[in-house]
């Protein structure tokens, strides 16, 4: 019988031997064989099989990490998954993976500033040269392809500056090019939009944000397509970026709720942003306006919308924007987000960066919220309460 996905992520990985509604953890360094002819076996089968969960050492991960690993691929539709112990080792599995000294990669501008600070400063000492494009005009990605391009990597919608780009376009340039793609996916998951699906290479994830949903746990998900799977495999064994089981575990219980959680944080994401959408000092970068470029294609490519917004606030008063930020309660203040709890952060250059393409006046200040799992309407009336500090 086909299952939805809805009903797969409650009913997969049971553990049936021993009755277990969640996988147990497996935690194990040493694998013990009975004969050395044993293990050239499950070695053997790891060449022909490499999929299949064959170990013989703990850092090829256990079956608690295969479990998660296979749920993963199904999700996003990929050919595998590879585990990181971080989000951004997850970035920097994939780009190591494919780009060699010599080589150039096209990076969108508004990127998480850990993936800016990898691509712009850390790779130019390997003679690796990142060009920056511009998100709104996907002509600067044609302008700035040379024959030593080797990857496109697209965040969307861009970290801080909230812009939607028009993704089959750029894998088109990037095929008729011969280039490699691939795509920070954490605002919207798998759940609300499969890159992989649509034709790019590889799709990152940090796990940390809404698949595990608990704000405990670290971790991130490399998709991959069969084409690049060997050079991504390659380049786990050497850097040894493996998630541990116990994350895995937190992961994959987490992962049980995914689609619940993600659909209250979109009702919730909504109700507020219709109030903040009256509010003429602020510039709400959501995908709520229809008939807006951001709105078209998020819609063209996305089922639903994440709890991640970012505000625009209009003053020249920059301590009255941090006095609104400070005045909210229900909002917690701290990095991450994609937990069931709200979160605020004043967004100061360290944060985002020397962004070029960022669109910020004189007189605006950036805010991001994240709008976790509470009353929407108590989130309101904070939000209205603490925007009345704004001189």
């Amino acid at each position: 019988m086909s299952k939805s996905f809805k009903t797969f992520l409650k009913h997969t990985a049971k553990d049936f031997h021993n009755h277990s509604v969640n996988p147990p953890v497996v935690r194990a360094s040493t694998i013990i064989f009975k004969s050395m002819n044993d293990i050239r076996r499950t070695q053997a089968k790891n060449k022909r099989d490499p999929l299949g969960g064959h170990f013989d050492y703990g850092r090829q991960g256990t079956s608690t990490t295969h479990i998660l690993s296979k749920i993963l691929t199904r999700l996003e539709e990929s050919y595998h998954v590879f585990l990181t112990p971080t989000g951004f080792g997850a970035v920097f599995l994939a780009i190591f993976s494919l780009v060699r000294p010599g080589d150039e990669i096209l990076t969108a501008d508004p990127v998480y500033n850990p993936t800016r600070m990898l691509t712009q400063d850390y790779l130019t000492d390997f003679g690796i040269k990142t060009i920056f494009y511009n998100p709104h005009d996907l002509s600067s990605i044609k302008k700035n392809i040379s024959k030593k391009t080797k990857l496109i990597f697209v965040e969307n919608p861009g970290s801080n500056t909230f812009e939607f780009q028009d993704l089959s376009k750029i894998i088109s340039i990037a095929k008729k090019n011969k280039i490699l793609t691939a795509i920070d996916n954490t605002w919207a998951t798998p759940y609300f939009f499969k890159p992989i699906k649509l034709g790019f290479d590889m799709s990152i994830v940090s796990a940390t944000k809404y698949y595990s949903g608990h704000s405990d746990v670290m971790g991130g998900s490399l998709a991959v397509n069969k084409k690049v799977f060997k050079q991504v495999e390659k380049a786990q064994k050497i850097t040894g970026l493996r998630l541990g089981p116990d994350d895995a575990y937190l992961i994959t219980r987490g992962l049980r709720t995914l689609d619940v959680r993600l659909d209250k944080h979109q009702e919730n994401a909504k109700k507020v942003a219709a109030f903040l959408s009256k509010n003429k000092k602020v510039k709400l970068l959501y995908p709520y306006k229809k008939g807006s470029l951001n709105y078209k294609l998020w819609k063209k490519y996305y089922s639903g919308a994440s709890g991640l917004m970012g505000l625009k606030i209009k003053t020249k008063n920059k301590k009255s924007v941090i006095k609104v930020v400070n005045s909210l309660k229900l909002f917690g203040y701290g990095y991450s987000w994609g937990g069931f709890e709200s979160l605020a952060l004043h967004q100061g250059k360290s944060e985002r960066g020397n962004r070029k393409f960022l669109n910020l006046s004189k007189d605006e200040r950036l805010v991001r919220l994240h709008i976790g799992l509470e009353d929407p309407n108590d989130l309101i009336a904070d939000i209205k309460q603490a925007l009345r500090h704004l001189k």
